[in-house]
């Protein structure tokens, strides 16, 4: 058996260095634990970033993946399988959306309804391709050059210029500003319900019903980024629930596949039939084993009652990190919903996400300064009190 530092050192010899990985090789999971190639434990508060809903090694999950494996992975978008029909009502039914078009990954639901919206405008002004875009200031989107168009951090996108234009930018949570940006070529407004990358910051009530509001009176569609806040995570399957309002646009992915490489974006009746045939494709989007996966997914929401845990052991969570911050002088502050929760510190967060992990407890950041708890959706009581007291140990050192 080859040791953690073997294969780190092979990897490093063969993958372009995009990432800055944590030197461990994890090797197979069980529950909320994951183990490395030497055998450590390891409780997951990062979940694969927002992806592992129910952890690892879920008998009903690989089952339903196995079955699809013996029929048939992939046969392209020339055809129709029963799965993709599946998972797509599915989906349109879980977003209170009409149709839905399936992707590889969140980066491309988010081209996939930058594009759907620019065709809506296109069609509704007979041609016209003047149309601006409203995103966030300190947003995540994606990485992909239309992504990082409508992400509001300058870091991303530096070296990328040019990138696609008539993106205008806006402080999140600020209508006045918001409002102070739209003009007669205003086609989308798009942020996330729950900024992720950004450090966990929740949408506030009174900013997304009256974007809502202004999207319906000037005819701009609405997208909400749902893909790492989205599924549960929250505490109701997508977090714009809670505040009584609905996109015209929602990309989704993460967890909508729990591992298998699956996004999608989901349109309402304005605008889903504005694509027609040739406009968007995607030769592995939707393919039966991801869908297959995606349906396995809504049937143990519902089986292992998700979101109930998440609400319950959600809450205490926010109480376990409220606790932190009242307990020590560098956490300025912790906020977040459901199991999607942030730390802020006013010190780097780095050293301390890598302290972490030698004490068999994965978690990651969120910028510089903030550490995010995505866990799986499935975690008790007693794996947050193990959790926090790992973290204790860590933070006593600070």
């Amino acid at each position: 058996m080859k040791t953690n530092k073997e294969i780190m050192d092979l990897a490093e010899q063969a993958l372009i260095h995009t990432y800055n990985r944590f030197p461990v090789v994890l090797d197979h999971g069980k529950g909320v634990y994951l183990y490395d190639v030497e055998g450590k434990e390891y409780l997951d508060f990062a979940a694969g970033i927002a992806v592992n809903a129910f952890g690892y090694d879920v008998p009903e999950y690989k089952q339903a993946l196995k079955d699809q494996i013996d029929k048939v992975i992939h046969v392209s978008n020339l055809y129709y399988t029963e799965p993709l029909a599946k998972a797509a009502n599915k989906l349109a039914k879980a977003t209170g959306l009409r149709k839905v078009f399936f992707t590889n990954s969140g980066t491309e639901a988010i081209e996939g309804a930058i594009k759907l919206a620019r065709k809506y405008a296109w069609n509704r002004d007979n041609g016209s391709t003047d149309h601006e875009i409203i995103a966030m200031n300190n947003s995540f989107h994606g990485r992909s050059i239309g992504a990082l168009s409508v992400t509001g951090n300058p870091h991303y996108q530096e070296a990328f210029k040019p990138l696609i234009d008539k993106v205008v930018f806006a402080d999140f949570n600020n209508i006045e500003d918001v409002r102070s940006k739209i003009t007669d070529k205003t086609c989308a407004i798009i942020f996330e319900t729950i900024q992720g990358e950004g450090g966990i910051y929740p949408v506030e009530a009174d900013f997304i019903k009256e974007v809502r509001r202004i999207c319906d009176e000037k005819d701009i569609l609405l997208i909400l980024d749902e893909i790492q806040c989205g599924m549960g995570r929250s505490g109701k399957m997508f977090a714009y629930e809670h505040f009584g309002v609905k996109p015209d646009i929602v990309t989704v992915a993460k967890a909508l596949g729990c591992g298998v490489p699956i996004g999608a974006f989901v349109a309402g009746d304005k605008v889903c039939d504005s694509m027609t045939a040739g406009d968007h494709g995607s030769t592995y989007g939707g393919n039966p084993l991801a869908t297959a996966a995606a349906n396995a997914v809504f049937d143990l929401f519902e089986k292992k009652h998700i979101l109930e845990n998440v609400n319950e052991t959600g809450s205490y969570l926010g109480e376990v990190l409220d606790r932190f911050a009242a307990k020590y002088d560098f956490i300025t502050e912790a906020r977040g919903m459901g199991l999607i929760r942030g730390l802020e510190f006013s010190v780097p967060v780095g050293p301390i996400v890598n302290r972490c992990i030698e004490e068999g407890l994965l978690l990651i950041s969120a910028g510089t300064n903030v550490i995010r708890f995505v866990p799986p959706l499935v975690i008790t009581k007693e794996n947050v009190d193990e959790m926090a007291q790992k973290l204790d140990r860590v933070l006593s050192e600070v």
